[in-house]
């Protein structure tokens, strides 16, 4: 079969990457890159040796079929509008767009174009969150931590849209029951914006999740819990772990230690780049014509809950 025609717009930081695997997959084909910046440009172009391109129009006359859409959010929109309406299949980054209705835009001319649409909420491919899913269902409360350094770049946005997002669509894809109540709270320290966050959001089904985000963190920590009756599961990105607490059956014995009474063992975990499997799953979907693990109605499903949380932050003074 021949590879997919791919290229990426924006090969800052993230976006180079982007560019690196698309030339090592074997279902790819990378036939150039886009950014306005003549020195990252180069850089791409000589490391793959592929062109780079002034316009998204100069890409789409390379006979791209298949694009990674890594500009700055505001810009999002209109990139992935032009290539969608020339019928070109689109992974852009998280979040899916700078605001709700260029999301809803961008959704609708996906579908009224028959295009793929795929957001790059990167966790979905850790192989420790693959395998979290894979076997655990129904969880009674999540409780999520992602808290880092203060970054050097990505801080004019709220740390909710920046970091809190990719756990709230990892907890949208557990319970997707519905939101019946949510509250939160944050603060800016060194931005305009919000850099510690925390909200706390209770689905119809009854489970609750509690999900912080920090970006003024000594250390590093990106770790996901879940809780039911049987068992708890505790999920390091990372590491790339998954580490269960089950009770075993039958009632705990007269005398006995109750934490004698749990099984401890780690869930088979692939530990592989998760960009890789990203853009690999992306490619595979635009051969077979099928959807993505993350499409754009997921993407804005996170976003829409990312401004609820903002707000309710906002509204509080």
């Amino acid at each position: 079969m021949e590879p997919i025609r791919t290229g990426v717009i924006g090969v800052g930081h993230l976006g180079y990457h982007h560019a690196r695997l698309y030339h090592t997959l074997d279902e790819a084909e990378l036939v150039g890159v886009v950014d306005p910046d003549p020195e990252k440009a180069a850089r791409a172009r000589d490391d793959f040796g592929v062109p780079s391109f002034r316009t998204v129009e100069d890409l789409l006359h390379a006979g791209v079929q298949a694009v990674s859409v890594v500009v700055p959010t505001r810009q999002h929109h209109a990139v992935a509008m032009e290539l969608l309406a020339n019928g070109v299949d689109v992974l852009v980054e998280k979040p899916i767009a700078a605001s709700l209705d260029e999301a809803r835009a961008m959704v609708a001319a996906a579908a009224e174009q028959g295009r793929l649409l795929q957001v790059g909420h990167i966790e979905r491919f850790n192989g420790a969150v693959i395998a979290l899913l894979g076997a655990f269902q129904a969880p009674r409360f999540i409780e999520c931590h992602r808290l880092s350094p203060y970054p050097m770049r990505g801080h004019d946005v709220s740390v909710v849209h920046d970091l809190m997002i990719h756990d709230l669509e990892i907890a949208l894809a557990m319970d997707n029951s519905g939101i019946a109540a949510m509250d939160a709270s944050g603060v800016a320290v060194f931005s305009p914006t919000e850099d510690i966050a925390n909200a706390r959001i209770r689905f119809n089904s009854g489970c609750v999740a509690n999900i912080t985000a920090s970006r003024i963190s000594v250390e590093k920590m990106r770790k996901i819990r879940l809780f039911s009756a049987e068992a708890y599961v505790s999920t390091d990105y990372s590491e790339q772990e998954v580490m269960v607490y089950r009770k075993k059956e039958g009632p705990v014995p007269e005398g006995v230690n109750p934490m004698m009474h749990i099984t401890i063992e780690p869930l088979p975990v692939t530990r592989e780049e998760p960009l890789k499997l990203e853009l690999a799953a992306f490619v595979e979907c635009v051969r077979e014509r099928r959807q993505p693990i993350v499409t754009g109605q997921d993407g804005l499903n996170a976003l829409a809950l990312a401004e609820r949380i903002v707000e309710t932050i906002r509204a509080q003074g």
